[in-house]
């Protein structure tokens, strides 16, 4: 089998990065990053990448930073990350300063020709983690993939490098997660004579939608299930409107239900229940469990016939089919005067529901189930 590798930035990633300077150059400047040690060291023991450092240090000898004033906070991180079980099988460190565009500092590859150039090392399935632009590109010149430790991928547009980063996060807890567990995503085309739909999610996502289904009610509805779960969501339906609602509305249940449970995967780790909120004048309760069994109860009443464009008969109908396509129990309440906020309260509840139920944690990576199935 091929080896992986995790090419790990240093300043920034593993320590925090001294914010005058920007040079690790005495023990009182070193500060280690938030979770760094229960994560990496999960990583090193749990997973088979090889673990590699590679750091500019801009001017490492020179007067500007002598290495009298580097060694000692270095060699003490590595001693305390050693403690934590974490070592690396190789530490690259190149001296140059950026104006002299060394081949060997990054995003250059002159230190890593050794990964380059052997047929032992999967390249496609390792990841450099920084938090700079220049991790990332150094991930595309590499073949791999980057973690990039920052709240978004608006840097790395200049560049077009966003294809290039398959996580940002400044929570390693979630580089763990996703390294031990994976993604959860999930895409699903479905067709019949009366729909055309596309649904793509993902349910570790920041709450990005792109919705158009043609009812303009209906987009702002399914637009609280992304936002309010955190899940990224994309929907284009295509439906028999001319007709009337009732395929558009339904079909969009059941690809949605149908992705939701596909990204949900081996469901190992979640917490599986989820539930409720106030909206003003009303009250929602939206239970559910992802225990396999789909079962929907019902206790909402709507007086008016339409709220935008939708039906009101519509609704029940709506969380009928995701609950059966999901194979979820949804367990729904709601009361108040206000017929808007109660189904948008109805749909908030779902995604704040949803939130708490696909939550993971590889640290108690069971079923949560009694039975040993879901």
């Amino acid at each position: 089998m091929k080896k992986k590798v995790l090419f790990i930035d240093r300043d920034g990633t593993l320590v925090i990065e001294p914010p005058i300077d920007y040079q690790l150059d005495s023990l009182e400047k070193l500060e280690f990053y938030p979770k760094v040690f229960r994560n990496l060291g999960f990583i090193r023991s749990k997973l088979d990448f090889e673990f590699v450092m590679v750091t500019n240090q801009d001017g490492l000898g020179t007067s500007s930073f002598p290495e009298e004033t580097f060694w000692p906070a270095h060699n003490l991180m590595l001693k305390t990350l050693e403690g934590e079980g974490i070592t690396f099988d190789e530490i690259l460190i190149d001296r140059s300063f950026p104006e002299d565009n060394a081949p060997t500092r990054k995003p250059r590859t002159g230190m890593l020709t050794k990964y380059l150039d052997s047929p032992e090392y999967d390249l496609a399935g390792s990841f450099v983690i920084g938090d700079r632009p220049t991790d990332v590109e150094l991930a595309q010149n590499l073949g791999c993939r980057a973690i990039y430790l920052q709240d978004s991928t608006e840097s790395l547009k200049e560049k077009g490098l966003e294809e290039v980063c398959a996580l940002a996060t400044t929570d390693w807890d979630r580089i763990a997660e996703y390294l031990f567990a994976g993604e959860r995503k999930a895409e699903v085309q479905r067709t019949t004579k009366e729909t055309d739909i596309y649904i793509a999610l993902n349910l570790d996502g920041n709450g990005m939608c792109d919705i158009s289904t043609g009812l303009g009610f209906f987009d702002h509805m399914l637009e609280q299930i992304g936002r309010h779960s955190g899940m990224d969501l994309t929907i284009r339906v295509k439906g028999d409107l001319e007709v009337d609602e009732h395929h558009t509305i339904e079909d969009t249940a059941i690809a949605l239900g149908e992705c939701i449970y596909q990204a949900l995967g081996s469901k190992r780790g979640i917490e599986r229940y989820g539930y409720a909120l106030p909206m003003d004048d009303c009250l929602c309760q939206v239970c559910l469990d992802f225990g396999g069994r789909p079962w929907l109860v019902w206790n909402v009443e709507f007086k008016r016939e339409k709220i935008g464009e939708m039906p009101t008969e519509m609704f029940l109908h709506f969380f009928k089919s995701l609950s059966d396509a999901e194979k979820m129990n949804l367990n729904i309440k709601a009361e108040g005067q206000n017929e808007h906020h109660k189904i948008e309260g109805i749909f908030k509840a779902l995604a704040r529901a949803l939130k708490m139920a696909i939550k993971r944690d590889i640290y108690h990576f069971e079923l949560p189930s009694s039975k040993g199935v879901l």
